[in-house]
């Protein structure tokens, strides 16, 4: 009798010839804009050094990002703000025109709050500081590319802020969204305005996260607002934070 007419070497052998299947990786496709080629092709090592980020393009003036990222449409944009002779805080409302779904980055050297302020105001859903660890610029594309707002809460704060002073009457369009949200909802904006997770809100409401996120995509549609960024921007410049329990 041979190895294979044993009948649990059969089995084994049944079981090996099975296919086995893996889930695809989702690659997060990003690109580039900053002056310096040193800095450039050290970030595109540090970015391919995770297998599911891909760096698509290089910049390294506004022509040139603009170009790429209406050819490339990448998911997130990392773009330094100082470009030598060009402000990279300029380049924002034509990057959001030409590659509407990307999730810009800002990686920054600059300790200009101001800019910084105004380049999250222009759009950047996130900010990066030079000095900081490689991991925390990786882990910060992929929270932002999942639609998350990479900011330090003194930043926020400061945007937060800087929003409050402004017109806080809504229009009737706003209003008129406003008004369909509910309870709950209102509860479920106030407690994304202090900056908790999904699952941390499901605590809180004694609800699951399922649950919480749908009722977040039902806030987005209703304020017609993209992502928890914008939802807190609106509802600070509104004061509809305030009217949760």
């Amino acid at each position: 009798m041979s190895y294979l007419d044993y009948p649990d070497n059969r089995h084994r052998t049944a079981i090996s010839a099975q296919p086995t299947t893996t889930m695809p990786i989702q690659i997060i496709r990003v690109l580039l804009i900053e002056d310096h080629a040193v800095v450039r092709a050290g970030l595109r090592l540090l970015i391919e050094s995770k297998p599911d980020l891909m760096v698509v393009g290089e910049a390294a003036n506004n022509a040139d990002a603009l170009a790429l990222a209406a050819r490339e449409q990448p998911d997130v944009i990392l773009l330094d703000l100082d470009l030598g002779a060009e402000n990279g805080i300029d380049l924002l409302p034509g990057l959001r025109t030409v590659a509407g779904q990307a999730r810009v980055l800002v990686l920054t050297g600059m300790r200009d709050v101001h800019g910084h302020r105004l380049a999250i105001r222009r759009g950047a859903r996130g900010l990066v500081h030079k000095e900081q660890a490689p991991e925390v610029l990786l882990k910060a594309i992929v929270k932002v590319h999942a639609g998350e707002v990479w900011l330090d809460r003194a930043m926020l704060t400061s945007v937060l802020d800087e929003i409050a002073v402004g017109e806080t009457r809504p229009a009737n369009s706003e209003a008129a969204r406003i008004v369909t949200l509910t309870e709950r909802e209102h509860e479920v904006i106030a407690l994304v305005g202090e900056g908790l997770k999904n699952k941390q809100i499901g605590i809180r409401l004694s609800i699951t996260e399922t649950t919480v996120g749908h009722h977040l995509t039902s806030i987005f549609a209703k304020l017609g607002v993209e992502g928890r960024l914008e939802l807190v921007l609106f509802a600070h410049r509104y004061n509809i934070t305030k009217r949760a329990r």
